[in-house]
């Protein structure tokens, strides 16, 4: 049965230390997430561990796990093979408690990109006309609609690190997302907030942002098919 040693960056709201646990666990078949609520209910209920649905649906609890974003659901012992795991909260966040961070800045630069379709509210309100979709369509977002808006990837961002007013992957690629759906027509809008020093163009091409993703989506590559869009004027995705 082996010991684990977790190594958790803590913050209380006026210091920050790094605080070290034992635990030993049957099997490396569990999540760094059942290992911190382990500690959380046998060793210092103090820990602070945002999460909720355990199986990288949610994307509450990104974290920093041995120098990578990653979400701790599903992060299991296994990929992680060391017995020394150091586990910090998400770069690039404002720390409230331990691993819980403000993501609201995130939803923030979210809205700002208008994430839902925009067409003339007579015509969806005040028609019977159904706005249907061939496969092909779909296929030009389809990896995109997988985001779980998690923020790991502004986490991984050293564009976010440096500028906080860049848009940052997350809204990016929902600006693709969004304006690549057939149905939409709020291309126009969206491309005069994302033409801009905050939006696609301080973007340096790290794709860390793409390396981070729990759920494949390719923020990177959603940032360059925009950044095409608007060299070749488009007026739609």
């Amino acid at each position: 049965m082996p010991t684990l040693t977790v190594r958790v960056k803590r913050f209380d709201g006026k210091k920050s230390w790094w605080q070290e646990y034992k635990v030993d666990v049957k099997s490396r078949r569990v999540s760094v997430l059942d290992v911190l609520l382990r500690i959380k209910e046998e060793q210092d209920p103090t820990l602070a561990v945002r999460y909720s649905c355990r199986m990288a649906i949610c994307g509450s609890c990104g974290m920093v796990i041995n120098g990578v974003p990653r979400l701790a659901c599903q992060t299991l012992l296994t990929e992680i093979k060391d017995d020394v795991i150091t586990v910090e909260p998400m770069w690039n966040y404002r720390v409230i408690k331990d691993l819980v961070v403000d993501t609201e800045p995130n939803f923030d630069k979210l809205k700002k990109i208008k994430p839902y379709i925009l067409r003339d509210v007579k015509e969806i309100y005040e028609s019977d006309k159904e706005f249907g979709q061939k496969p092909e369509d779909l296929e030009k977002y389809y990896n995109f609609a997988y985001c779980i808006e998690c923020g790991l990837c502004m986490s991984a961002c050293p564009v976010v690190a440096t500028n906080p007013r860049f848009l940052g992957p997350m809204a990016l690629a929902a600006a693709y997302r969004w304006s690549a759906d057939s149905r939409d027509q709020g291309w126009p809008i969206r491309a005069k907030i994302v033409d801009s020093d905050e939006g696609v163009w301080s973007c340096h091409l790290a794709y860390t942002c793409s390396a981070v993703c729990p759920r494949g989506v390719d923020p990177g590559f959603a940032i360059q098919l925009v950044k095409v869009a608007l060299m070749r004027r488009a007026k739609r995705l």
